[in-house]
């Protein structure tokens, strides 16, 4: 019983502002009456770390893992797989989306989700985007650490100057196969990995990465790896550009 207040729940506040483009024929057919009944289609394991199984793709329903006192709501390719606290979601609870840590929206048809859809995900910290069409991100919640975006059809002019400014928590932000023309403004110092691979990025400055105005003792600290590689950029032309990186970009330098 629980399980389906959840599901309905989800159906009620998420659903309704998410677009999702017009279905294929080969679609996977989300729920089967002749093969099970609903309970049957939700699954849940629970397991310490890791999220995924390298056989994703043929056991779906093994690759769903639940850490101690997370929420997850995986919408994967079109199967939706919910994992919930006990305590947080007991009996009368309604405050579902408060609680969410974890969405994975990662294969779906997704063309458009309005702004405010994950406003009162206050405690929401990992968010996958990654296989939609989405053209543009909407306003992202401000505990967030890793947001995957990869894989769509993003534009500089759909990310927001100060998207990720006062998300002072993020790590890891993968942009990937997109159609970004310049680096994201304003990125926080948080991050760790930066995945840019693959998209029309034709230039760079001083400020992109570092504070310019020949800062030369300014430090990011935390950043690991940017990955720029597959742009028409030739980053050899922008040696000051990474004055303060510890490490140099993925990329084309000549």
């Amino acid at each position: 019983m629980k399980t389906l207040q959840k599901f309905g729940l989800f159906f009620y506040f998420l659903l309704p502002l998410v677009k999702l483009a017009p279905p294929k024929q080969h679609s996977a057919t989300f729920y089967d009456p002749g093969l099970a009944t609903l309970e049957e289609t939700i699954f849940k394991q629970s397991y310490e770390d890791i999220i995924f199984k390298e056989d994703y793709e043929d056991k779906p329903q093994d690759a769903v893992k639940n850490q101690e006192s997370n929420d997850m709501l995986l919408f994967h390719e079109n199967e939706l797989q919910m994992q919930r606290d006990e305590e947080i979601l007991s009996e009368g609870s309604t405050n579902l989306t408060a609680t969410l840590k974890r969405i994975d929206l990662t294969g779906n048809m997704i063309q458009d989700i309005e702004d405010g859809t994950f406003a009162k995900l206050v405690l929401l910290e990992e968010l996958s985007l990654a296989d939609n069409r989405l053209a543009k991100l909407p306003t992202l919640p401000p505990k967030l650490t890793s947001l995957k975006a990869n894989n769509n059809f993003i534009k500089s002019r759909g990310i927001k100057a100060n998207a990720f400014k006062k998300l002072t928590n993020l790590s890891f932000l993968d942009l990937g196969h997109n159609l970004l023309e310049s680096v994201p403004l304003n990125l926080p110092e948080s991050l760790r990995t930066l995945n840019l691979q693959f998209n029309n990025i034709t230039s760079i400055t001083d400020e992109t990465f570092c504070k310019g105005n020949n800062q030369t003792r300014y430090v990011r600290q935390r950043m690991d790896i940017i990955r720029m590689d597959g742009n028409p950029v030739i980053l050899g032309k922008y040696p000051n550009a990474f004055m303060c990186l510890r490490t140099l970009p993925i990329g084309t330098y000549f």
